[in-house]
């Protein structure tokens, strides 16, 4: 059996930390012993618990070092490009680089220019030390072969997501959920973490020109008090501030629709879930979006501008047949392409092969 040790810094569960909970132990069944190694930090527990139940051996560390390295193979995921060089020069031989990243951030006026620059000096001479590279979408595997100039091997693995857990609701259920959350009208989440990225002015925006509807706004960060504020200061009454929320699959099912003017993703876990849920989502047309979301067949990819998304949200509002038709699309896509066995199976095979 293949011993696989995945590493990372991580001191809190972000997307990287969720896909360790799921594909760690699906690739036991695949000739892969995976074990895990994370900081001994209580952000991250919840993620070591989940691990250990699921039988896999988990290295709570407080210094890199004190993790045993017996392994075939390593890969590393980290949150601070410092962090990678430390790794590197600890491992016996050079790790496979996990990129959850978002490798470019689509910033208006020039300024994702900027990004580049920063993410070419400070991750990009990581990935050169690697022994291969493992990101999460397409797209982002061109990317950094050919704007980057990543030398060693790039694979693109696309995320996965559980299509049991985020489902379409059952018969019944959805007006049960709707009537325990209060909602009455055409609904729409809004479920991101609240960081400059995911754009969340314009969503506010769109909301106020669009009354007869109701916003769901999801998740916290930075910027959660300013963007709480700015929707006092806009007298907006159609939309809920929810903070972080454990019931997520019950949130979408509950839903009529996603709103994410995100200007940074590799590969969105949120349209994911809200799509293996049912639900049109209305979106940016950044690259890792429209590897998902295809404009008019299984969602809108529009501006992410006010203006654009009112409109999206006021069209899908005014014709359910239409939200619903681009919902069943958005689900029949995510199990033909992102169920997390087909993502587990492609990346055990290219972790063979690399050994």
């Amino acid at each position: 059996m293949t011993r696989v040790l995945f590493l990372s810094d991580a001191p809190t569960i972000g997307g990287s930390e969720v896909y360790l909970r799921e594909m760690l132990p699906r690739l036991r069944g695949l000739g892969l012993e995976p074990e895990a190694a994370l900081p001994a930090l209580e952000g991250n527990r919840p993620i070591r618990e989940a691990l250990a139940e699921r039988g896999i051996a988990v290295h709570a560390y407080a210094d890199p070092a004190e993790i045993p390295l017996r392994h075939d193979l390593y890969l590393t995921s980290t949150w601070y490009p410092h962090n990678a060089l430390r790794l590197y020069r600890l491992l016996p031989k050079p790790p496979v680089m996990l990129v959850h990243d978002q490798i470019e951030v689509w910033y208006p006026l020039g300024l994702h220019r900027l990004y580049r620059l920063g993410y070419r000096k400070l991750q990009v001479p990581n990935l050169q030390r690697a022994r291969a590279v493992v990101t999460v979408s397409n797209w982002a595997a061109r990317w950094l072969k050919e704007v980057h100039g990543v030398r060693p091997e790039v694979y693109g693995v696309p995320n996965g997501v559980d299509t049991e857990k985020f489902r379409p609701p059952l018969p019944g259920e959805r007006e049960a959920l709707r009537q325990k959350l209060g909602l009455e009208r055409f609904a729409v989440l809004v479920p991101h973490r609240m960081s400059p990225e995911k754009n969340h002015g314009p969503a506010l925006l769109a909301a106020r020109q669009t009354p007869e509807v109701d916003y769901l706004f999801v998740g916290v960060g930075e910027l959660m008090g300013y963007w709480q504020k700015v929707a006092r200061l806009l007298g907006l009454r159609n939309v809920r501030f929810l903070g972080r929320r454990m019931d997520m699959p019950e949130l979408y099912r509950a839903a009529d629709a996603m709103l994410q003017p995100t200007l940074g993703e590799n590969l969105s876990l949120v349209t994911l879930e809200a799509m293996s849920s049912g639900l049109p989502v209305v979106s940016s047309p950044i690259p890792a979006q429209a590897e998902l979301v295809e404009d008019g067949v299984n969602g809108r990819l529009v501006p992410a501008r006010p203006g654009p998304l009112a409109r999206a949200v006021r069209e899908l509002a005014a014709d359910a047949a239409e939200a619903r038709r681009l919902g069943e699309a958005a689900r029949a896509k995510v199990l033909q392409h992102h169920t997390l066995e087909a993502c587990a199976t492609v990346l055990a095979q290219i972790l063979r092969k690399l050994v």
